[in-house]
């Protein structure tokens, strides 16, 4: 990776999903601006906030997809980024682990 680069692969894959209800949410229904999370896998050695096996929270409908060996990932500045939740902001006194 380089410069301020981060290489994600997304938790849930693309299609249909489901309401907490039950409710099967076909992938072609349109939803309002939804923000997705994923597992960093790569950083560029300018990113300073994320580290591999960290969880991010970023917008899908600013990405780049690349397959690497046949696994999709998501390749995306470090400035894209909205939020990171990772067990070493946890230990801190006060806070709930999710660096905004």
């Amino acid at each position: 990776m380089l410069h301020d680069r981060v290489l994600v692969r997304t938790d849930i894959p693309e299609g249909e999903r489901r309401s907490t209800g039950g409710i099967v949410i076909p992938a072609t229904a349109a939803v309002g601006r939804r923000l997705g999370w994923a597992e960093v896998v790569a950083v560029g050695q300018n990113v300073r906030a994320v580290e591999p096996g960290d969880r991010v929270l970023y917008d899908p409908e600013d990405r780049a997809e690349v397959e690497v060996r046949g696994v999709a990932y998501v390749l995306m500045r470090e400035r894209d980024l909205h939020a990171v939740a990772a067990d070493r902001f946890e230990g801190s006194q006060d806070t709930t682990g999710l660096y905004l």
